[in-house]
């Protein structure tokens, strides 16, 4: 048996047994620090070229990232460029001094005009560019939305609808992002051939399971391995239209992108300063250091969110009832990228609210029954589940009958997609604000 929380274990950190979501936050808490980019950017960075320094990047993270860039960056060497980040994720800057990087804000995870503009402003600073000189490329989760420049014969309305089907569609990040890629003028390793003859250094944070850089925010720097013919057959698979002239190129192979053996990547560099299994890792340890043992179950979990959440009630209900396979107290985590399939609404039926970590929490109550002992937080490491202003929400022993009592029935809620509006119902709802990292989803487990 593992001794319980006290103060002198883990100081100011809440008991998991008398405050259980406070403890869970708390985890949260421990893993969206160590996905900040400052703790995981220094080590990566290369030394100042003989020529200037061009900083070009795009994610979630890009307002943080800029920031510890120019942190850490000498003082006298020249730095330059832009970032582009979501609206409302640009931190304050703690030295109150102007920005040698400047950062802009976009649309995400539908692309705006705004995500066109800055796009085609980073494709325009990199011409001109030598050998002698670097280009750093911040890269992080939500870059794909983020840098919209549509291949020619897509108009960003184009964009837009192709992104929006996708996104209800249940495809997951790697076919989303394939079809991304060959749809555009900037991913897919193109933003890398724009910069040669420079030399270019990729520092990302991963929000994909996986860690693929080709998959993160679309690799607008890497080679990509996928082609034309695999993005027609996500198209096809999810009956997504793309104009004709465009599903013409596609199928003759002029949207083709550069592969990993072009000769344009050669002294490239990619780094990742932060992935979820390290943030995953430092929530465990933080659960240890107050007693309660922690077990990662994967940082790569797909699927439905509602069928994954069923999944972890499964397993937290046989860890509750027989100890097995793990022994209580226990903290179980996961991280991942789930996805959410939209329903068709009936007529007069209200739009559902709601992300992935939402959705997998209705799942999670309703495989769990009201299950005592065990309380849970599923959440976006950004902040944001889907488009709403949480972060996710919690699950107690009590959560299906505070809402039975507020008139919310789960399986209403699963039909119309909305998890936000039962977990704000029962005060269930985590809102933090962005976070100004991403390594996306973050699930934890109280048993006790």
């Amino acid at each position: 048996m593992i001794a319980p929380n006290t103060s002198s274990e883990a100081p100011g950190v809440p008991d998991a047994r008398t405050a259980p979501r406070e403890f869970l936050a708390h985890l949260y808490g421990v893993a969206v620090e160590r996905a900040l980019p400052l703790i995981g950017m220094a080590p990566c960075l290369p030394k100042p070229p003989n020529g200037r320094t061009l900083v070009l990047g795009a994610g979630k993270a890009g307002g943080s990232m800029a920031q510890a860039l120019e942190a850490l960056w000498p003082a006298d060497a020249p730095l330059s460029g832009l970032v582009v980040t979501r609206y409302g994720h640009i931190p304050l800057r703690p030295d109150g001094l102007a920005s040698r990087i400047e950062v802009v804000e976009a649309a995400h995870p539908v692309p705006d005009a705004a995500g066109l503009k800055a796009a085609e402003r980073i494709l325009a600073l990199t011409e001109g560019l030598t050998a002698d000189d670097l280009v750093l490329c911040l890269i992080s989760g939500g870059g794909s939305a983020l840098l919209t420049l549509p291949a020619d014969g897509l108009t960003l309305e184009d964009k837009q609808r192709i992104n929006t089907q996708l996104l209800e569609s249940g495809a997951h990040i790697g076919e989303m992002n394939c079809v991304r890629k060959h749809l555009s003028r900037i991913k897919g390793g193109r933003l890398a051939a724009a910069c040669a003859p420079a030399r270019v250094v990729t520092l990302t944070i991963s929000d994909v399971p996986g860690d693929d850089p080709a998959v993160i925010a679309s690799g607008p720097t890497v080679p990509d391995a996928t082609t034309c013919a695999d993005a027609m057959v996500i198209l096809d698979r999810y009956g997504i239209e793309v104009p004709a002239p465009v599903r013409a190129q596609l199928e003759s192979g002029a949207l083709e992108t550069p592969k990993p053996q072009d000769a344009v990547f050669q002294g490239h560099t990619t780094h990742l300063i932060a992935t979820p299994q390290q943030s995953l890792e430092a929530a465990a340890d933080a659960a240890r250091a107050a007693g309660i043992e922690a077990h990662i179950l994967s940082d790569e979990m797909e699927g439905e969110s509602r069928e994954v959440g069923k999944v972890h009630g499964a397993l937290a209900r046989a860890v509750a009832l027989r100890g097995a396979p793990f022994a209580k107290p226990c903290v179980i985590l996961s991280g991942g990228e789930t996805t959410v399939t939209i329903r068709p609404r009936q007529p007069g039926q209200a739009k559902g609210r709601g992300g992935r970590a939402g959705e997998f929490c209705l799942g999670l109550a309703g495989a769990l029954a009201g299950q005592p002992g065990v309380w849970a937080l599923a959440a976006d490491t950004d902040g944001i589940d889907g488009v709403e202003d949480n972060a996710g929400a919690f699950v107690a022993p009590d959560t299906l009958a505070r809402a039975t009592a507020q008139g919310r029935k789960l399986a209403d809620h699963l039909d119309r997609n909305d998890a936000y509006g039962y977990f704000e119902a029962i005060g269930d709802l985590l809102v933090t604000g962005p976070t100004h990292t991403n390594v996306n989803d973050f699930r934890a487990l109280l048993i006790l």
